[in-house]
C-alpha cells in the first residue's frame, strides 16, 4: 500500500479484496508491525522537531510539535520516554510538548525537569500546578527555581517539597515562600536549620521562627537578626521632641519612637508600681514564685505588653528570658532570680543546671541595644498586631487572608496561634 492509500479514521476502503488481505495478517504480528511504525515515526517528528532554526522554521517546527503531541497521548511509556529524552536538550520546547511531558509519569516527566535547562517559567509552573508530588519533589530540586515557582512549591506545604527547596542553592525563594516554610516549620521543626542558612530570610520571619526554633538556631537567630538601631535613633532624633511637643498624639508615630527610643525600661510604670524596681520585683518573685499578678507588673515594668512577657516566660527554652533581662539592663544576679521564680532548676549535680547555662551563655553573647531591637519587635508583632478581630480569628480558627495582613500581624498569627486556640 503507497502512502496515497492510507485509510482515513472512520472512512474504510470499500475494496474488499484490499480490506481481506490486510485483515488476513496474523493477529499476533499487528502489534509488533505498528510498534516499529510507531517508534520510527515518533522518532522521526522528534528529529524534525530537535532541527535548528536553518532547517526548520517555527511555524513547522508548531505543526510538527502538534501532531507529535497527538501521538504521544496514546503512546507507551517507553517511547514517550524515548522523546522526552530526545527533546531534552532543545534550546526552546514547544510549549504543548513540554507540558504534556512535564505532567506525565514521574519517569518521564523527570527527563524534562532534571535536565532540560530552557523550559520556560510558564512550563514549569504549570508542572507544579497539575502534576503530582514527585514532581514537585523533582521540581523543587531543579538547578534554577525562581522566586514565582518557589511560592507554588511552598503552598503544597509538603514537608519533602520544602526541605528540597530550602536546600537548593540556586534556587531564589520570594518572601512569601520564606514565610510559608517558617509558617510550615512550626510543625517541622527539622526545617529550621535549612530556613536560618536562606539569604532570603529576613529579621521579621527569623524573629517569629525563634519561638520553636531549637537552642542552636535560636543563637543563630539572636547573634544575626540582633540588629542595633543606631541608624534610625539618629534619623529621628529631633523627632521625639516634635512628638512631646505635640503631646504624643498621632499614635502612628508614638508606635514607631516606642521601637526606636534607647530607653527600654518604663518609667512611668516603676512609678506607679508597688515595687520599687524591676530587680526588686523579680527578686521577690524569686522567693514567693512568679504570679500573674507579679508576671503582668513586670511585663510593665520591662516596658513590653502583658501578653509579650506572657510569651516570654511561658517559653521552654528560656532564651527569651536572657533577651528580656539584656534589654532591660538586669544583671545575671536578677536572670537568676527569674528563673527562680519560674521554677526552674538552677543545679544539676552540684553544677549548674545546663538548661541555665545555654541560656546565660545566650545573655553573655547579647549586647543591649540588639537585644532591645528583638524584644521590641516581639512586642510590636505580639502585641501592638493583635487587634480584636485577629484574636477572635486565632482563638476560634477562622479563616484570615494572608496576603491583607501586615508583616505584624502575620507574625502575631504564627506566634500565637498556639496559644489562643480554644
Amino acid at each position: 500500500m503507497s502512502d496515497t492509500d492510507i485509510p482515513i479514521d472512520g472512512s474504510p476502503y470499500d475494496d474488499g479484496a484490499e480490506t481481506e488481505d490486510f485483515a488476513s495478517l496474523p493477529l499476533e504480528l499487528e502489534p509488533e508491525v505498528a510498534s516499529q511504525a510507531r517508534q520510527t515515526l515518533l522518532k522521526r517528528l522528534a528529529d524534525v522537531v530537535c532541527l535548528p532554526e536553518t532547517r526548520v522554521n517555527s511555524f513547522e517546527r508548531a505543526v510538527t510539535a502538534d501532531l507529535l503531541v497527538e501521538m504521544l497521548r496514546e503512546a507507551q511509556t517507553p517511547e514517550r520516554r524515548r522523546v522526552a529524552k530526545r527533546i531534552s536538550g532543545l534550546s526552546e520546547v514547544p510549549n504543548s510538548l513540554a507540558q504534556l511531558l512535564l505532567v506525565d509519569d514521574i519517569e518521564v516527566a523527570a527527563l524534562l525537569i532534571e535536565n532540560c535547562e530552557t523550559l520556560s517559567e510558564a512550563d514549569l509552573y504549570y508542572c507544579a500546578r497539575n502534576a503530582t508530588l514527585a514532581h514537585q519533589q523533582k521540581l523543587a530540586a531543579r538547578k534554577d527555581i525562581g522566586p514565582i515557582l518557589s511560592e507554588v512549591l511552598t503552598e503544597t506545604a509538603d514537608v519533602t517539597v520544602v526541605e528540597s527547596l530550602l536546600k537548593n542553592p540556586r534556587a531564589v525563594l520570594s518572601q512569601t515562600a520564606i514565610e510559608a516554610a517558617v509558617a510550615l516549620s512550626q510543625k517541622a521543626p527539622e526545617l529550621t536549620g535549612l530556613i536560618i542558612r536562606r539569604p532570603e530570610l529576613r529579621p521579621s520571619s527569623a524573629y517569629v521562627m525563634f519561638w520553636w526554633a531549637e537552642a542552636e538556631v535560636r543563637r543563630t537567630i539572636l547573634s544575626r537578626f540582633a540588629v542595633n538601631r543606631e541608624i534610625m535613633q539618629d534619623a529621628a532624633s529631633d523627632v521625639f521632641s516634635m512628638a512631646a511637643q505635640e503631646g504624643w498624639q498621632d499614635p502612628l508615630s508614638r508606635k514607631a519612637l516606642q521601637f526606636i527610643e534607647r530607653r527600654q525600661r518604663n518609667r512611668e510604670a516603676t512609678n506607679r508600681s508597688p515595687y520599687e524596681s524591676l530587680e526588686a520585683a523579680l527578686s521577690e518573685a524569686a522567693t514567693r514564685g512568679l504570679t500573674r499578678q507579679a508576671a503582668e507588673e513586670i511585663s510593665y515594668l520591662s516596658g513590653i505588653k502583658p501578653s509579650t512577657g506572657a510569651k516570654i516566660l511561658r517559653d521552654k527554652g528560656g532564651e527569651g528570658l536572657a533577651v528580656l533581662c539584656k534589654a532591660t539592663g538586669l544583671k545575671k544576679a536578677s536572670l537568676r532570680n527569674l528563673w527562680q521564680a519560674l521554677r526552674r532548676p538552677l543545679e544539676k549535680e552540684g553544677d549548674i543546671h545546663p538548661d541555665l547555662a545555654r541560656v546565660l551563655l545566650v545573655y553573655d553573647l547579647l549586647a543591649v541595644d540588639r537585644a532591645q531591637t528583638v524584644l521590641r519587635y516581639w512586642n510590636w508583632a505580639l502585641s501592638s498586631a493583635l487587634t480584636p478581630v485577629m484574636l477572635r480569628a486565632i482563638s476560634t480558627g477562622e479563616g484570615l487572608d494572608m496576603e491583607q495582613l501586615t508583616v505584624p500581624e502575620r507574625a502575631a498569627l504564627l506566634a500565637f496561634a498556639e496559644d489562643l486556640k480554644t
